[in-house]
């Protein structure tokens, strides 16, 4: 019985050999399964608030909302004493022009923050970024003038840079402002999420 004990011994050895070496070989192709899957699997792209800024910066300026408008005004202006008006001094006339005002955001001044795959971009308040006059478009109506009070350059200046304002006054109280800074909200979040990954959650305001 002992004899065939120590016969068995070796094959038993061996056998725990043959098992350990099996073991370790599939450790090793596991290990390298799994690196290569990993080295393989496509790389989440890194979010950088510098190549978020650089994208806005563009565009710089986003003219979101465009407001038209025709205008008629009339001027007039007469020569005083003591305040009461002297005859024969008075001069007008009427006023009708076409004005474009534009109004948007300066992106230039938006802030970019990333935190992990949060990004928040906090927009500059709207402002008005022009105001032009077409001037093909202005003509003068009833104009009447004196001798003793002619129209000036100075007279016909200052009339119009007073209905500009009016007129961008106006443009303030509809909720231009507000219409632009929503529109340039939307555009920089259609702008951003197409230069995003699927995974980061993209906050504007």
């Amino acid at each position: 019985m002992s004899e065939t004990r120590e016969k068995l011994r070796p094959l038993k050895a061996l056998k725990w050999a043959v098992l350990g070496v099996l073991l370790c070989a599939a450790a090793g192709l596991a290990g390298f399964l799994g690196g290569r899957y990993v080295q393989d699997r496509p790389k989440e792209p890194e979010i950088s608030a510098v190549v978020l800024e650089a994208r806005l910066l563009e565009i710089s300026e986003l003219a979101s909302v465009t407001y038209q408008y025709t205008n008629m005004a009339q001027y007039e202006n007469s020569g005083s004493f003591y305040g009461m008006t002297v005859p024969f001094t008075t001069k007008r006339f009427i006023l009708t022009y076409d004005g474009v005002i534009k109004a948007g955001v300066d992106l230039s001044a938006a802030q970019v923050t990333v935190s992990g795959s949060a990004v928040t971009v906090a927009l500059p308040p709207a402002r008005v970024l022009s105001h032009e006059l077409d001037e093909d478009s202005v003509e003068v109506f009833d104009e009447r003038t004196s001798i003793f009070n002619p129209f000036t350059v100075e007279d016909v200046t200052a009339f119009q840079a007073e209905q500009k304002a009016l007129m961008e006054e106006k443009a303030l109280q509809r909720g231009l402002l507000d219409q632009a800074q929503e529109k340039a909200a939307n555009s920089v979040q259609a702008l951003l999420s197409a230069a995003l990954p699927e995974t980061a959650q993209l906050t504007v305001r």
